[in-house]
């Protein structure tokens, strides 16, 4: 039998944890050698937890391209800075392995923001939102679903920040590394039920 967790969690409830931290390495890829061997590392592994980060725009009719993909290990995070490599094709490897299961939450938007930078078709990727139903969990959302299995709080203070700067702020590379890390962690956690 499928263990089942608390339906739904407040955000009441949520101010009242503790923060999580994302306290292994986080590398941070700026060339298409660096991917190459980032890529190569990460196909070694069964599953890795997956997000991506674009500029926030507003203005009205401002829309930028995805920044930063996130692929994380249980221990290693890296931070892909599209906005300066691109999609090489080692990323489109990844991207299309069918051997490295990718765990993200509403990819639907990340497919759609990587769909502005090249046409491939991601594969082998499970989102969390209709993964999570089947242990009674009813909450969407990432901060919500972690909340539940783990008892602690995913700030969400860097998300409007500028992906696109020169350099990420050291906030924003453990906000972006925690993202991906937190999907990897719940399905790890779900896949032992």
């Amino acid at each position: 039998m499928i263990q089942q967790y608390t339906h739904t969690i407040t955000k009441e409830e949520i101010t009242r944890l503790n923060v999580e931290e994302f306290k292994g390495r986080i590398i941070t890829i700026e060339t298409k050698e660096d991917a190459e061997k980032a890529v190569e590392y990460l196909l070694c592994f069964p599953a890795v937890g997956f997000d991506t980060e674009t500029r926030p725009s507003f203005k009205k009719g401002q829309r930028y391209k995805v920044s930063l993909m996130q692929v994380s290990t249980d221990d290693t995070c890296f931070l892909f800075r599209l906005n300066k490599i691109g999609i090489p094709d080692s990323i489109e490897r990844l991207l299309r392995s069918e051997s490295t299961l990718k765990i993200g939450l509403s990819l639907r938007d990340d497919f759609g923001a990587i769909r502005k930078r090249t046409n491939i078709e991601p594969v082998n990727f499970l989102d969390l939102q209709n993964y999570v139903g089947r242990f009674g969990i009813e909450d969407a959302s990432l901060q919500k679903i972690y909340a539940i299995l783990f008892q602690k709080k995913i700030s969400k203070g860097q998300r409007l920040t500028n992906w696109e700067a020169a350099e990420l702020t050291e906030p924003q590379k453990k906000y972006a590394a925690l993202d991906a890390w937190a999907c990897l962690k719940i399905y790890n956690l779900l896949n032992q039920a």
